[in-house]
């Protein structure tokens, strides 16, 4: 019988997804792979991010997404808009939506329960969140992509608590 090393395990895989895939869920994708890097980690967490529309695809981040994460001491460079496909829920384990319009779409996307199972909002995951959605900063300035990125390290982090006990190794 082969043994089993760590590098043989499947990561946990999660996408985040809102609506144009260049605003919020590149910055939660970003968040949440700096705390499973910074854990040590990484290599047992797959994460991604996804929009429900395709006005994007192919696009950078939002230049002052790009500018909160770089304030906030994260690197949003490297990100590439992409619609949310149905082998995302193939392929994942947990589809994180950013609010609730998102998550009806994925609700309705999902071609059945152990699809709709997957789904989760973001500020679910965060006790001291005083609303279910992560606010669109798409038309406002770059106050409120602070503001935003603020609520989605708060989630993640509370998110990536939950999940450490899972995804670490047995000693």
């Amino acid at each position: 019988m082969e043994r089993m090393t760590a590098s043989a395990v499947e990561p946990f895989r999660v996408v985040f997804v809102c609506t144009g895939n260049i605003c919020r869920s590149p910055m939660a994708d970003v968040v949440f792979r700096e705390f499973a890097d910074a854990s040590g980690l990484g290599a047992r967490v797959a994460s991604t991010s996804a929009g429900t529309g395709d006005w994007h695809v192919g696009e950078q981040a939002d230049q002052r997404t790009v500018e909160a994460l770089a304030r906030a001491g994260y690197d949003g460079t490297h990100h590439r808009a992409r619609q949310f496909t149905h082998a995302d829920f193939a392929h994942g384990d947990l589809v994180v939506a950013l609010d609730r319009s998102h998550e009806r779409i994925l609700r309705g996307w999902a071609r059945s329960e152990a699809d709709a199972d997957k789904i989760a909002l973001l500020l679910s995951f965060d006790p001291s969140a005083r609303t279910l959605d992560v606010p669109d900063p798409y038309y406002a300035g770059a106050r409120m992509f602070d503001e935003v990125l603020g609520m989605i390290e708060s989630a993640s982090r509370a998110l990536f608590r939950q999940l450490e006990p899972a995804i670490r190794p047995v000693p």
